[in-house]
């Protein structure tokens, strides 16, 4: 059974019109992607979150649940000084979001200065795979960022896989070249990158998914998927030089495009582990991310996916050159 470990913050989660109705819940990209990634793949991979939490009887109750799911929980560090972060999600009528954040002083932001955390960067080298995003970066202080960039290095080069979806968010970082700079960093250890091509287009000022293809290729990443949305998705292995165009089936009924990306991702890494092909991962990535957003809120109810039936049948339109 194969190990993977993902890095980041989850918070609390309001949902809603502000002084109106509320729904109080959980979420944060990494934390969504390892959700979904063990609803759907815990038969054939064992999923540990990488975190910190506080004492308080919310970190409690966020953990137990994490438990629930089939997420494995010995990474998370509790801090005792210190809560999660909080954010505010907001939805217009075409179901996009806009978020407010209260994350500056949370657990998961400082979790690399936690005395405990050399015990974590040692599991890691027991990892098979180590999954990441931009926003896993972006929160931590500019040392600790670095630290993890060595250390994902050093995991790296002792033959661990690295994941990295960019998830870029400006607001978190002091510029967009201080982003560029880290992203150099870990493209250059990352065995497969999962963009977003809005983006790319915003950090790197790509006006296509052929020149980010290109792009990630010359920066050291071995494979590539680039997100287009209802578009659909490129996937790319530049070591054989093959590319794939997986369309998407559309929407209608477009509710919360909140974790479209990171239930993608984790639909793509359930294909992966049991060793399908780039078509039918990205196939099973479509389907979650479609089912995800006709409902409110970053993590779905999981009797909403029980007819969800991913196969080994090659449904995705493709095309290779």
């Amino acid at each position: 059974m194969k190990r993977i470990a993902l890095i980041g913050e989850c918070m609390i989660e309001l949902n809603g019109a502000p002084f109106g109705d509320m729904q109080q819940t959980y979420g944060g990209d990494s934390l969504n992607t390892a959700v979904y990634l063990a609803r759907t793949a815990s038969q054939t991979a064992h999923i540990e979150y990488v975190s910190a939490l506080g004492n308080d009887t919310i970190s409690e109750g966020m953990l137990q649940r994490w438990q629930q799911e089939g997420v494995g929980t010995e990474l998370v560090l509790r801090d005792s000084s210190r809560q999660p972060g909080l954010y505010l999600i907001q939805l217009d009528e075409q179901g996009e979001r806009t978020f407010l954040y209260w994350r500056n002083q949370s657990a998961a932001r400082y979790m690399l200065q936690h005395p405990d955390f050399a015990r974590i960067a040692e599991q890691l080298t027991k990892m098979d795979m180590v999954y990441l995003s931009g926003i896993s970066l972006a929160i931590l202080p500019h040392k600790d960022r670095q630290q993890l960039i060595d250390l994902l290095g050093q995991l790296a080069n002792a033959g661990v896989e690295i994941l990295f979806d960019s998830n870029y968010r400006p607001a978190l970082w002091d510029s967009a070249e201080q982003a560029r700079e880290c992203y150099r960093q870990i493209f250059a250890v990352t065995s497969l990158a999962l963009v977003t091509n809005d983006d790319e287009a915003n950090l790197w000022g790509d006006s296509s998914e052929e020149i980010t293809l290109e792009r990630l290729k010359f920066a050291g990443v071995k494979k590539a998927v680039v997100k287009m949305g209802a578009k659909g998705n490129y996937f790319e292995d530049f070591t054989t030089e093959t590319r794939t165009f997986v369309a998407t089936t559309p929407v209608k009924d477009v509710i919360d495009t909140t974790s479209a990306g990171d239930s993608f991702n984790a639909g793509f890494m359930a294909g992966l582990l049991t060793g399908k092909s780039p078509a039918m991962c990205s196939e099973q990535g479509h389907q979650l991310a479609g089912t995800v957003i006709q409902h409110k809120g970053a993590i779905i109810p999981a009797d909403v996916m029980a007819h969800i039936q991913f196969t080994n049948e090659q449904t995705a339109l493709s095309e290779q050159s």
